[in-house]
């Protein structure tokens, strides 16, 4: 994730908590509604300053179902989150986001595929641009998109998490 004002630019008051998972601390930011951000741990750095500046919290509605989601997520026993999420991009990224959110479990697609949902097969390259801003990692399964070579690419987390991701969704199927 690249966006350096990514929290700065969210305005309605935040909340966080720090859960522990087979892929590191993630940092998990709410609003009482929705989920907001998901940041793994390598990009949980690049922000610290802002999250410190949020209020933590042990216990909150949205973030312990994240939790719990989460966790039922790395144990291969749930396959599709329900939690309410209102990511901040722009109108092109929520749709890429969106479209990321079609991809079922277990599969990958490639970054031409999600441009062609998006509604342009031109537009791997921002597609791909889009998906390294997601700031709901793995809930917005970005790590699902790959080059058409196979090749895996760009990932916030680390492209050994994405790996690692992936491998999980194929070995639970």
């Amino acid at each position: 994730m690249i966006n350096k004002n990514l929290i700065k630019n969210i305005k309605e008051k935040l909340v966080y908590k720090k859960i522990e998972s087979p892929v590191g601390v993630l940092t998990i930011a709410a609003t009482d509604e929705a989920l907001k951000l998901l940041l793994m741990n390598r990009e949980s750095g690049l922000y610290e300053d802002d999250i410190l500046k949020l209020r933590k919290v042990d216990s909150h509605p949205i973030l312990d179902r994240t939790e719990r989601q989460i966790n039922l997520y790395f144990k291969g026993k749930l396959k599709e989150f329900d939690i309410p999420l209102a990511p901040e991009g722009t109108e092109f990224q929520k749709k890429a986001w969106q479209v990321l959110r079609t991809i079922p479990y277990g599969e990958v697609y490639y970054y031409q595929q999600q441009a062609e949902l998006v509604g342009d097969s031109r537009k791997a390259r921002a597609v791909g641009q889009a998906n390294s801003m997601n700031p709901i990692a793995i809930i917005i399964p970005c790590h699902r998109v790959i080059e058409k070579n196979g090749k895996l690419t760009g990932f916030a987390g680390g492209l050994n998490v994405k790996e690692y991701l992936l491998q999980l969704e194929k070995r639970y199927r």
